[in-house]
């Protein structure tokens, strides 16, 4: 069994990585599930949860957070319930804003909050799973903890606090990069190429940073290269505006964790960053409740073929073409291994579930609003890591991971293949490096290079690398 130290010991990828992660403020705690009293109009909140026109406003609302540390009081945010689907759930989620009636206000440097209720998740863990899983392999990710949510004196449930995607959530995440739009696609943003003019795309991402300026030429002329490059450019051409290695590194996470609502099956659910350094954009995932064998189409995702996982008749051309190219193949073969080998094992999640499980446990059986939609019930909670719930919950938590690392290692194929654009575009050659020290996660020295397994380089001048040897 492995403790939640474990945890600590994957924390550390994500710096070897281009971006960096903030530390959890009083905002996010990790040991305990904070309370958030809501208190509002009740002719405010009834028009907010039972009319659809009152879904996009934001009423005002007192906002206080009690922990074992702090308890803070902000006596005027706005409300609103949040989500698309989820919008007809009884459990609802909501969106805090500090800013709507308190322009520039922040709290502990949060612009907003989601609180996602996760009324079709039994066990509350997957999502938040999923943020800690892109974190460990140094992807970008929210930070997220538990919370309780009362509003107007009522028990509305144990929830996860998510960050939101914002520009204080690319400020804190690419340094002195952080000026770049962000775009969040909507549903059957495909990145099909829609022509050079601009408002086609306008109609499938919003843009969320630099709003007066209204740009989209770079998102433009990222999906013609994507779309219009030749088979011979192509490998070359969409590294210049994409950063392929995160891309290839994320999207073998979204298969291996059977996230079906993301952009590979479901065209949904993620952002694109244009970094200003180099004009490349970042791939980020979010909204990730229906992955670990969450389904509505009958499909058994943790056998799904890792290369072909897209719908055969569908255009989904920033995964479909790059499984074209020996190398972006190789590479997310490279990244699949990777994950199976640091983190995405039973031997470890499970103790980590089992603890998270025991912590939330409390909050999550006093909460009567998780078996409003579909009837979950304590026990089904209590019985989520080992047991399928059945229904749209068709794999516990366990018989998910422990399926999908067997059949993913079982397809992968992994040959080893050279970038057929051996130096970046803009990038210095630089000198040969000398590395002269190996440990493992835990910062223990090795003797060998070890095989199947993620390890770091040290150079004789402390640059670091993550490696894994594939044989």
């Amino acid at each position: 069994m492995k403790s939640l130290l474990g945890i600590a010991c994957i924390i550390p990828l994500a710096f070897f990585s281009q971006l960096l992660h903030p530390t959890n403020s009083n905002a996010f705690l990790q040991n305990e599930v904070a309370k958030i009293y809501i208190t509002m109009s009740p002719q405010d909140f009834n028009t907010m949860v039972g009319d659809s026109l009152g879904s996009s406003f934001e009423f005002p609302a007192q906002f206080i957070y009690v922990s074992s540390t702090v308890t803070d009081t902000i006596d005027t945010v706005g409300i609103r319930i949040r989500g698309n689907t989820s919008l007809q759930s009884a459990k609802k989620s909501f969106k805090i804003d500090f800013n709507e009636y308190q322009p520039g206000f922040k709290w502990y440097d949060l612009k907003s909050l989601n609180l996602n209720g996760e009324h079709n998740d039994v066990s509350i863990m997957r999502s938040r799973t999923c943020q800690e899983m892109l974190r460990w392999s140094g992807l970008p990710a929210s930070r997220t903890s538990y919370v309780e949510v009362h509003i107007n004196d009522e028990y509305k449930g144990l929830y996860i606090n998510v960050e939101h995607l914002d520009d204080q959530y690319v400020e804190a995440r690419f340094n002195n990069d952080d000026t770049g739009n962000l775009y969040k696609a909507k549903w059957g943003a495909d990145m099909t190429f829609q022509g050079s003019g601009q408002a086609p795309y306008e109609a499938l991402y919003e843009l969320k940073t630099n709003e007066a300026l209204n740009d989209f030429s770079g998102l433009v002329h990222f999906i013609e290269v994507l779309n219009n490059s030749s088979n011979d450019e192509f490998p070359c051409a969409i590294q210049e505006v994409i950063d392929v290695e995160l891309l290839l590194n994320s999207l073998a996470f979204q298969i291996l964790v059977g996230q079906w609502d993301g952009y590979i099956f479901n065209k949904n659910n993620y952002y694109l960053y244009q970094r200003p350094s180099d004009g490349k954009f970042v791939f980020i995932e979010y909204d990730l409740d229906n992955t670990f064998g969450v389904d509505w189409f009958g499909i058994d995702w943790q056998f799904r073929n890792i290369y072909t996982w897209s719908p055969s008749n569908a255009l989904r051309p920033l995964y479909k073409r790059l499984m074209q190219v020996p190398y972006f193949k190789d590479r997310f073969s490279f990244y699949m291994q990777q994950h199976i080998n640091t983190y995405f094992t039973p031997d470890f999640m499970v103790p980590i579930w089992e603890a998270t499980q025991a912590l939330i446990s409390p909050s999550a059986l006093a909460d009567t609003y998780k078996g409003l939609d579909y009837g979950f019930s304590n026990q089904d909670f209590l019985d989520a890591i080992t047991f399928a719930w059945g229904n749209h919950v068709s794999t516990s938590l366990e018989a998910y991971i422990t399926q999908r690392s067997a059949s993913a290692l079982n397809q992968l194929i992994y040959n080893g293949t050279s970038n057929p654009c051996s130096v970046g575009f803009n990038e210095p050659i630089e000198a040969p490096m000398q590395w002269v020290t190996r440990v493992d996660l835990m910062g223990r020295l090795l003797d060998e290079v070890p095989t199947n397994q993620v390890y770091i380089e040290i150079s004789s001048t402390g640059q670091t690398r993550k490696r894994i040897v594939i044989p």
